[in-house]
Formats: structure tokens, C-alpha cells, sequence
């Protein structure tokens, strides 16, 4: 089975809309791990725009699973796994992988000093053989192959094109000793033939699951998409 990992930045997109507490991504942690998924995911953006500094020391204390943090540099609170991402201030939403292979040395920097906190280092990428080795040469632990081009194909013949690119780019990073998780654009329709891409061991998901958590609850939601990754 793959591993589920949970993204609740929409939980504190909703609570930053009104400025107030409600709802609090926080407390929805341990009802994430009650249902069956393996680790969370906060973007803790420049900005500051859903995810607050207070919910990643939070989290940090609460998260049993696994703390996957996504971000543009480093900060205090260590999580677990660091997913070093793209970040433009006017996205709504992460819009492409991160160009591991243009900042090779910087990144390599950055993957050491987190190395050396006990800190996993994760490059959020597209699936591009080039950046794939860019990935090995900077010495991350896992790849996440950018799955939006796939997620928004529009009919069949495109979504097999974007199919098999991350099909090639999860055999490349496989044969580079890179794990290999996916995400981006995911959904409980679009994300089952994923699973024919053996290489790919997790799948970071947070819209559609909190959409869906919306009118049958968060747990439920949870454990469905945890299902459909059997």
C-alpha cells in the first residue's frame, strides 16, 4: 500500500479568512492519523498566508506519523521531512517543480544543513529526467514529482502522455536510490491509476480530501482516499 500524506493548509485558509481561530488546522491532526493516513503536510509560506508559525510548533509537538514541511528556506521548528519547493508570492497554489538543476549548489547547501539537524530532504520537481539527476547530484533523500500537468490533462490520449512522464521520471529516480512520492492536483478519481506506477511509495493530497471532508467528515474522507491507495 502507498503511504497517504494529508495537506491541511486549506483547514488555515478557512480560518484566515475571517481573521479569527476557527477552524484550527491543528486540531485536525490527530483525526487525520485516527483515519489512517501516514503524515501531514503544511507549506509554510513567505507570507504567512494559512499556515502560521504557532501551527508548525504545534503540530511538531502533537504529529505521532510524520511532519512534512514544505517551504521556500529554512526555519527553526525541525520536522521531519523538509520539501524544499518553488514560491512566487502571487500563486494561488504551488504552479511548478522546483528547478533543482539551474541552483544546484545552493540547494546542496541548504539539503546539508538540514542534514546535519537530522532533517530528510525532499525536492518537490517535475518529472524531467534532467532534474531527476540534479535531484541525486544535490544529494536529497526522495523526490515529490509534480503531478499538476497529469492532474489537469483534459481526455484520455493527454492524460496517458502525462501517465507515462511520470511513469519514466519514478523508474529514473528509483535506479538513482531516490524514493519517490507524488502529488499536486489529486483526487479520489485521478489518483487510482497512479497506483500502477509501483515506484511511487506516497501521495500528498490536501484539496480534495478537505473538500470532501466538508459534507461526510474529516476522518471518513480521510480513510476513503487511504482505501483507494490499497
Amino acid at each position: 500500500m502507498a503511504r497517504l500524506g494529508v495537506n491541511i493548509d486549506h483547514i488555515a485558509t478557512v480560518r484566515q479568512a475571517r481573521g479569527g481561530k476557527e477552524p484550527d488546522p491543528v486540531a485536525a491532526a490527530p483525526l487525520v492519523e485516527m483515519a489512517g493516513a501516514d503524515g501531514l503536510v503544511v507549506h509554510l509560506r513567505e507570507d504567512r498566508r494559512h499556515i502560521q508559525d504557532r501551527d508548525l510548533t504545534l503540530l511538531r509537538e502533537i504529529v505521532h506519523t510524520k511532519l512534512n514541511l514544505e517551504m521556500a528556506a529554512t526555519v527553526e521548528v525541525k520536522p521531519h521531512l523538509v520539501t524544499l519547493v518553488p514560491e512566487r508570492r502571487e500563486e494561488l497554489t504551488t504552479e511548478g517543480g522546483l528547478d533543482v538543476d539551474s541552483q544546484r549548489q545552493r540547494l546542496k547547501d541548504v539539503t546539508l544543513l538540514l542534514h546535519q539537524s537530522g532533517i530528510a530532504v525532499s525536492l518537490f520537481i517535475d518529472p524531467v529526467l534532467g532534474q531527476i539527476k540534479a535531484a541525486r547530484r544535490v544529494e536529497a533523500d526522495c523526490i515529490e514529482l509534480h503531478t499538476g500537468r497529469y492532474a489537469n490533462a483534459l481526455g484520455l490520449k493527454e492524460q496517458d502522455i502525462e501517465f507515462e512522464a511520470l511513469a519514466q521520471a519514478a523508474r529514473a529516480a528509483y535506479k538513482l536510490e531516490l524514493a519517490v512520492s507524488g502529488g499536486h492536483g489529486l483526487t479520489y478519481h485521478n489518483v487510482r491509476r497512479l497506483r500502477g506506477i509501483s515506484e511511487i511509495v506516497e501521495y500528498n493530497i490536501g484539496h480534495s480530501i478537505i473538500a470532501r471532508a466538508i459534507f461526510i467528515g474529516l476522518e471518513r474522507a480521510v480513510r476513503e482516499m487511504k482505501e483507494l491507495l490499497r
